[in-house]
């Protein structure tokens, strides 16, 4: 039986092919494939390396994903388990594969995008796990000072959670903290996933699992975020968004009835969607340049909607760290001055 390695090594001896089949609304730009992303889209922000020494690898500028082209299949198809990726793989290594010269000769039109959208992927991933009260995801938060985040349905756990390594190929599986990514409306687009293992040093404490990328993510992020404390129905007219989970958790902690968005990242951060009738938009710093590109993009997109866009800074690297060095009281305080008074009066516990 061939190793994840040997399969993402006759996979990427094949990259255009691979490429036309699983991307086919994508297109050959010189030595990439081009194409939106791992959900099949038109656009430009996926990129595969079709020769040269990192031929099959790629990279999603927007999501900040990458990969092999064995990672490729798994996101693609919305596959979970390794076994199921790497059937996959096999079955189409044994496909007659077409001379992409002679496809273009032909002026062969791809085939149409194989309908698996990123939220199906999402959604299944999300479907396997339990609750998250009294789970090692519930024990690794309250670790952080974040003491109430079984309340938040967005926020899952699974026991063992597939995992590879992009560079050995080795995989392998760990408990997970998963949060579900959702539009405006609802509906999950992706998960996040947060890897957890027990420090070995300390048996009562616990850590994100010792890998290279303990954090991935899988399927639409863009516009999107984990999303708590919002109404199933009603307007949501202040609201904070931010760019780190433990970091918004943390807010939350201390502002229970205020609804949160989580973005992942700075740059989805950048181009999250407020809800249309958002009136002021408070938006959680993180202490690095990242972080600040995240704010200036939300804050000028927030303006041009109408929406007043207010910077909450921590007093060290994000609000999570404030909470756990500096304390529940010092981190009401900092955001007492910073919130508008009748924001400050409603929405800050005692």
């Amino acid at each position: 039986m061939s190793s994840a390695s040997e399969l993402a090594d006759r996979l990427a001896r094949n990259a255009e092919a691979v490429c036309r089949h699983y991307l086919s609304a994508g297109r050959r730009a010189g030595n990439y494939w081009i194409v939106g992303d791992v959900a099949n889209n038109k656009g430009k922000s996926l990129y595969v390396h079709l020769s040269g020494s990192r031929k099959g690898r790629w990279a999603d500028a927007a999501t900040a994903q990458f990969g092999d082209l064995l990672d490729l299949v798994r996101e693609t198809c919305g596959l979970v388990d390794f076994r199921d990726v790497a059937d996959e793989a096999r079955r189409f290594l044994k496909e007659p594969q077409p001379d992409p010269a002679s496809s273009l000769r032909d002026d062969a039109r791809p085939d149409p995008p194989v309908d698996r959208p990123a939220n199906e992927r999402a959604q299944r991933l999300f479907r396997m796990t339990q609750p998250l009260v009294r789970t090692l995801a519930d024990s690794y938060l309250r670790q952080r000072g974040i003491l109430q985040a079984a309340l938040h349905p967005a926020l899952r756990f699974h026991p063992s959670c597939y995992y590879r390594d992009l560079v050995t190929g080795r995989t392998s599986s760990f408990p997970a903290l998963i949060a579900a990514v959702t539009d405006r409306f609802g509906t999950i687009t992706g998960v996040h996933r947060t890897y957890l293992d027990r420090c070995e040093l300390d048996s009562g404490s616990i850590g994100k699992a010792q890998v290279d990328t303990p954090r991935r993510a899988l399927g639409g992020l863009l516009g999107n975020a984990v999303r708590f404390r919002f109404p199933v129905r009603g307007p949501v007219p202040v609201m904070i968004a931010g760019e780190g989970l433990e970091s918004i958790l943390s807010l939350s902690h201390v502002m229970p009835t205020m609804p949160m968005a989580s973005a992942l990242t700075a740059n989805h951060l950048a181009a999250f969607r407020p809800p249309d009738e958002c009136e002021r938009l408070y938006i959680a710093a993180d202490a690095d340049a990242a972080g600040r590109h995240g704010i200036e993009g939300l804050s000028r997109r927030t303006q041009a909607l109408g929406i007043l866009p207010l910077v909450l800074t921590p007093q060290l690297g994000d609000f999570n760290e404030d909470l756990r060095q500096l304390g529940l009281d010092r981190l009401v305080a900092n955001l007492r001055v910073q919130l508008a008074p009748e924001d400050a009066r409603v929405l800050l516990s005692a």
